[in-house]
């Protein structure tokens, strides 16, 4: 007895021991890094006229820019009447830069430098918009394509994606152009017309126009990732997260092939069963979650800011993984940070209640997370559905994730600083991007690729993304305008 209670007493003590130590390398992690942002003196509002600008806004507006994948001309009147109203409402900047028209629609204007030996960078945006949701006409506050300007707002589809940021570069460009302002090295203003269906048109061949002339870019930016008011749990600043990687995207079509014949006598299996059973497989059998890359970057630079049990979370996630992923299994938005997401989104069979159709088909989409590839993805789904009766085949216009940007580099910091400089009260983080944008056609021929958009934003905004009553406040978008301009002061300098 005395040496079960001794040895009991000796685990006790052992246990007792762990659990110190533990709680020591809890402790030490969450306390041992400080802040990670740049001490920068918010500078002064620049003035700018921003009743004017949220007219000019507007009226962008109201051209149905709306793109197709099918038809390169749809909508081409409302192409050339925005381009029209670009060049009248910006005549200083267009004096002062080139332009050229490619791929029928999209614009590309060259702002040259003094310094040929210094690297251009590039600001991009798209002047395409998604079309309204057939029926939710009537559930929005303005119609979506009258330009109107209330409450603060500027209303409408495009205003904040992505005409707001295309037209804040231009506002902020022709200021300095009649400030007398003269970049050092070259500024390339790349405007896609087809963005919201893949970019393959208008971005990809200005990427390509760029390469064919040795253009090697030092960054670009483009739309992303936003200042996330109230978004973060645990963070009561606002968050500045700078996409320095962003997904892949693979759509899939599987097709289930059996014996066509009458209902009335059903073979075991069926096209429609073969194909619903495979779905569920996939459906059921996800890739798996992953913290690493940018999304880790993002909680460690968040963690210093935060208190509590949060900082203590996100400082050690050796320990607290399982935890972060079944609270991230909860919401769309964030679990789709960790994981190679699966959407199904077609599905077709039959023509006829009483007829077995000889084919199912269905379309999956997935979104890559930077290191999965789309063989990768299709090994897991031909594994995962496990019948050789069924066909896999992947659509055009799939692409890897591009490389990932490192936060280490000048330009990041640069981006940062600036960010800091004019949203004085934000923390500054990289994150991943997990849309597409028409960046990633530009990963062959740029050393850095952000993706952000200098807009605040709370989770009631995020509803309006491609959704109804689309709008962007006249006062967050005068300060988009003060960023762009000040991101190409600091980044082009003065000549």
């Amino acid at each position: 007895m005395r040496r079960l209670i001794s040895s009991l007493r000796y685990l006790g003590i052992l246990v007792l021991a762990a659990g110190a130590v533990l709680v020591a390398t809890v402790l030490f992690n969450t306390f041992r890094h400080g802040s990670r942002q740049l001490e920068v003196a918010a500078l002064p509002k620049a003035g700018i006229d921003a009743e004017a600008a949220a007219q000019r806004l507007a009226a962008a507006v109201r051209f149905r820019t709306i793109s197709s994948s099918d038809d390169p001309e749809l909508n081409a009147d409302a192409f050339a009447a925005l381009k029209a109203h670009i060049e009248a409402s910006f005549p200083a900047f267009h004096a002062a830069t080139t332009q050229e028209v490619v791929a029928g629609h999209s614009l590309l204007y060259a702002w040259k430098g003094t310094d040929a030996t210094a690297r251009p960078i590039a600001l991009l945006a798209h002047q395409d918009v998604v079309p309204i949701a057939p029926g939710t006409e009537p559930d929005w506050a303005v119609p979506p394509f009258a330009g109107v300007i209330k409450d603060g707002f500027v209303w409408g589809r495009g205003a904040w994606d992505d005409k707001g940021n295309l037209y804040a570069m231009l506002e902020a460009a022709e200021a300095l152009v009649k400030a007398g302002f003269t970049p050092k090295r070259t500024i390339y203003f790349a405007f896609g017309h087809d963005e919201e269906v893949g970019g393959t048109r208008g971005a990809k061949a200005i990427s390509a126009l760029l390469a064919a002339r040795k253009v090697r870019l030092d960054f670009v930016i483009d739309e992303g990732l936003l200042i996330s008011e109230g978004g973060i749990k645990g963070l009561d600043k606002p968050a500045a997260l700078v996409g320095v990687a962003e997904k892949g995207y693979a759509s899939l079509v599987l097709t289930a092939k059996a014996t066509p014949g009458h209902s009335s006598m059903p073979p075991r299996d069926t096209a429609i069963g073969m194909m619903s059973a495979a779905l569920a497989k996939l459906e059921a059998n996800r890739l798996p979650m992953r913290i690493d890359g940018a999304v880790g970057e993002m909680f460690d630079t968040l963690a210093p800011e935060m208190s509590g049990l949060n900082r203590a979370v996100l400082s050690n996630l050796w320990l607290a993984k399982p935890l972060l992923f079944a609270e991230f299994a909860k919401s769309g938005p964030t679990e789709a940070m960790v994981r190679t997401t699966t959407a199904l989104t077609i599905f077709n069979a039959g023509d006829k209640d009483n007829v077995l159709p000889g084919n199912a088909s269905a379309t999956v989409n997935f979104r890559l997370l930077p290191g999965d590839t789309e063989a990768g993805i299709i090994d897991h789904v031909r594994q995962t559905v496990a019948n050789d009766r069924i066909s896999i085949t992947a659509l055009r216009g799939n692409r890897e994730p591009p490389p990932v940007t490192s936060t280490a580099g000048p330009s990041y910091q640069l981006v940062s600083r600036t960010i800091r400089e004019i949203f004085n009260d934000a923390v500054v983080a990289p994150g991943l991007m997990i849309a597409g944008t028409d960046s990633s056609h530009y990963a062959g021929i740029a050393d850095s690729i952000f993706r952000f958009s200098p807009l605040r934003a709370t989770p009631e905004d995020l509803k309006r993304f491609h959704g109804t009553n689309e709008r962007l406040s006249v006062e967050g978008y005068a300060d988009m305008i003060r960023f762009y301009r000040r991101l190409m002061e600091a980044a082009a300098g003065q000549a």
